[in-house]
């Protein structure tokens, strides 16, 4: 599932066509993903010119001039397709601008969604409402407080989107890792000098992947054609067996019905 980094890769490089330009044309190609589109979707979009974009979570946002916001979520396996030659299959929305570009949103499992909300109203969505603060926004001592007590494992906790909005499981553990930290340590234990070490690298791991393009492991292509590489440097994710630079071996368990990769060695 595109994570994070994924979806602010392809965040920006839908800006590169869409900031400040007019869409054109608007054709939903199919009723539904996850959920049906929405019936107004063409008549609000077409002639409105995009404002600007963003994202929220794992959610990418584009704004318009008629202080509306289509919020899209890549599901399992959806990606922006722009400007290939011929339409495919699982092309499932088509947007036009006034410039002539074309993009097409694929999404083969059609476990991705789209919504057309007015801007103003964008934190009361049903599923921003709960959302935590997002990674870039973390304070540790809030962190500490959202922690308090809590008998949970740290890994389940930290992909807990009320606890931190947008983080994904590839990217917890390259941060549990980074920090040092156990995956299965209860989160209500973990010190305050350990959580100033997770915020850190939280950080720094997302910023990391970010400017790699993300990490491409089946169904993720950003916008323009390229693989995400963050991949490459995973220190501890789908490495089971292999040799951690501290000497030990990374290992795999699941919690929550997801993988978990970490180095008992060098994780406590």
């Amino acid at each position: 599932m595109p994570e994070l980094p994924e979806v602010e890769t392809t965040v920006r490089g839908l800006a590169r066509v869409l900031q400040g330009r007019r869409i054109t044309r608007v054709e939903a190609r199919r009723a539904d993903l996850r959920y049906a589109f929405p019936q107004d979707l063409g008549q609000r979009l077409t002639g409105a010119k995009v404002t600007g974009l963003g994202r929220r979570a794992k959610y990418g946002l584009i704004h318009t001039d008629r202080d509306d916001t289509m919020i899209f979520h890549l599901g399992m396996s959806g990606s922006w397709r722009i400007d290939h030659p011929t339409l495919e299959k699982h092309d499932h929305l088509l947007l036009e601008t006034d410039e002539g570009k074309r993009l097409a949103l694929n999404d083969p499992r059609r476990f991705g969604s789209v919504d057309l909300v007015p801007t103003e109203g964008l934190e009361e969505w049903p599923a921003f409402r709960a959302l935590g603060p997002e990674p870039f926004d973390l304070d540790v001592r809030d962190l500490q407080e959202r922690l308090r007590g809590r008998t949970a494992a740290i890994k389940l906790l930290l992909g807990d989107q009320r606890i931190i909005a947008g983080l994904g499981n590839i990217y917890v553990c390259e941060a549990l890792y980074r920090a040092g930290i156990h995956p299965k340590r209860a989160a209500g234990s973990v010190s305050l000098e350990r959580l100033k070490r997770l915020v850190a690298a939280i950080e720094e791991v997302l910023s990391e992947a970010i400017e790699a393009g993300g990490s491409t492991l089946k169904d993720f292509i950003s916008p323009d054609g390229e693989l995400g590489y963050f991949s490459k440097t995973f220190a501890v994710y789908d490495r089971e067996g292999q040799p951690c630079g501290c000497g030990g071996t990374v290992r795999r368990i699941v919690q929550g019905g997801r993988s978990t990769f970490y180095c008992p060695k060098c994780q406590h």
